[in-house]
């Protein structure tokens, strides 16, 4: 039987061609219908999804370590490191190490004063077309002013489902996931789930 490297998390249409030459190859008779067939294999296929998501956890799939920024880091610095990492957010975290907040584009285009749907050219034509630029506001603040709090945090234990619930429900891209004294071990973001989807299906969506 022939394999094919599917491009990753590309949506496949099972055609009835592609269930009968695939029965076709199967040793024996199969008394059953390509309807059937393709019934069976939805079905098996949400099954599979639900065991995979009740029983990876954060632990398993989550970006270690978490990469922090400290509460009093000046916003140009944190700006600066995020982009340098190519994140669009992350943890911050206190003197003691605890995780206290997050800091994402959100919270810096809150502080610009302008909506969270907003596209990097529009702030562009802001700053272009006006004399203050709405970016200078964030010259004096530290993370610790702008960041979410209080976080939305989780222990290495919860399951990849519990997660994916959260990011819908919270309407979150990253979860930072805490020791028992709220210290980072980690950090599971969206990339996380998609490329735990990606490689537990060979790219079936």
């Amino acid at each position: 039987m022939k394999h094919v490297n599917a491009v990753c998390c590309t949506a496949i249409d099972l055609s009835e061609l592609d269930v009968i030459a695939a029965m076709k190859e199967i040793p024996g008779y199969i008394d059953i219908t390509p309807g059937d067939f393709k019934e069976v294999f939805r079905v098996a296929y949400a099954h599979a999804l639900e065991r995979l998501m009740e029983s990876r956890t954060a632990k398993d799939i989550m970006t270690a370590p978490a990469h922090c920024l400290p509460v009093n880091t000046d916003l140009v610095q944190a700006a600066k490191f995020l982009a340098d990492q190519h994140f669009s957010g992350g943890p911050v975290i206190d003197e003691s190490g605890r995780v206290v907040g997050v800091v994402s584009e959100k919270d810096f285009l809150r502080k610009m004063g302008i909506g969270q749907h907003v596209s990097m050219m529009q702030v562009v034509t802001h700053c272009l077309s006006n004399k203050g630029c709405m970016v200078m506001n964030l010259r004096n603040p530290v993370a610790g002013e702008i960041m979410s709090a209080p976080p939305i945090t989780a222990g290495p234990d919860i399951t990849v489902g519990a997660i994916s619930t959260l990011f819908t429900e919270k309407k979150i891209n990253r979860l930072p996931i805490v020791d028992a004294k709220g210290r980072p071990v980690g950090i599971v973001t969206r990339t996380n789930l998609v490329q735990l989807h990606c490689l537990s299906t060979g790219g079936r969506p």
